[in-house]
């Protein structure tokens, strides 16, 4: 399991191990200027997390580098919880058109970067979604043109504030905590539990720029896209609304990394087997200390643990 969310860190700028629940209520609870980006850092370290745990990948090939170390024993590589090894920061990755900073990267030696997750959220303002396509649109077709290969994904968290919420707020006394204070421009949710209307138009482009399979298919796509709503209800912040994005959606963030994950094996394992030892990505043993609590029902997903003697 990931150390407790309340424990105090001298630096939180640098990565952390934090649960899909953890980053998702900090985002929902957070009210600060989101200008500082601090709202939305935490789900920047669950991804890079995620991406050791259960995607496979060296700790030390992604940035911000997450507090693990690996050692191998025998055949076998354990991996150790270390928050000494964490660093934070952003990786500065050549465009085609210019230099980007991108939330999470992976990066091989000898390769460039092969993975990317670009996260992003909004608290509200929601009649200001489609200004976001242009920088969203932008900043794929800028990356795939100087790394084609790259798997780009791009994971969208917003706050579901709903209409009853902004009827509470009207009633609320003086002294009311700000976060409840919604103005309607705000409102995510209406009565009757659709979605706004501005977020069903950014929900209808967004499958537009998802789905790309190939190195020679639009650059301008996306490998996977996930738009997420986050409750906002009492006793329930945090959690992931499931009413939307609606079933059978390919924005639904179960698949998000699973689709990451085929694209990445399918451009950098199996069509390049001379690159095997390099580009694989590793099974942990599961002797490791790192996983030695591991609860894969209140993290999420599942480790990516060995199921044969050894790595080949």
């Amino acid at each position: 399991m990931p150390p407790s969310s309340d424990a105090t860190d001298a630096d939180v700028r640098v990565c952390q191990w934090r649960s899909q629940a953890e980053a998702l209520t900090h985002f929902a609870t957070y009210a600060g200027p989101t200008q500082s980006q601090q709202h939305i850092k935490p789900l920047h370290w669950y991804v890079a997390c995620r991406l050791v745990l259960e995607g496979g990948f060296r700790p030390e090939e992604i940035t911000p580098r997450p507090p693990f170390v690996v050692r191998k024993k025998r055949d076998e590589l354990l991996l150790e919880y270390d928050p000494s090894a964490a660093q934070g920061g952003e990786a500065t990755i050549l465009g085609g058109l210019k230099t980007k900073n991108v939330d999470v990267v992976v990066e091989k030696s000898g390769i460039g970067p092969v993975l990317a997750v670009s996260c992003k959220g909004m608290t509200g303002a929601f009649r200001n979604l489609t200004n976001r396509m242009e920088e969203t649109i932008g900043e794929c077709t800028n990356l795939h043109i100087t790394y084609p290969a790259l798997v780009f994904g791009y994971l969208f968290v917003i706050r579901g504030n709903r209409l009853e919420e902004e009827a509470v707020s009207q009633t609320a006394p003086d002294n009311a905590p700000a976060a409840r204070q919604l103005a309607g421009n705000d409102i995510a949710i209406q009565k009757g539990g659709d979605p706004v209307e501005s977020i069903i138009r950014f929900h209808a482009a967004l499958r537009e720029l998802t789905g790309r399979r190939g190195i020679r298919n639009d650059v301008s796509r996306y490998e996977a896209v996930s738009l997420a709503m986050i409750n906002m209800s009492q006793g329930n912040v945090g959690s992931l609304l499931q009413e939307f994005p609606p079933l059978g959606s390919p924005l639904r963030i179960e698949e998000f990394f699973k689709t990451l994950y085929l694209r990445y094996d399918e451009r950098f394992v199996y069509s390049a087997p001379d690159l095997k030892k390099v580009t694989r990505r590793l099974e942990w043993s599961t002797a490791s200390p790192a996983l030695s609590s591991f609860n894969s029902a209140k993290i999420g997903y599942e480790a990516r643990v060995t199921t044969s003697s050894g790595p080949d």
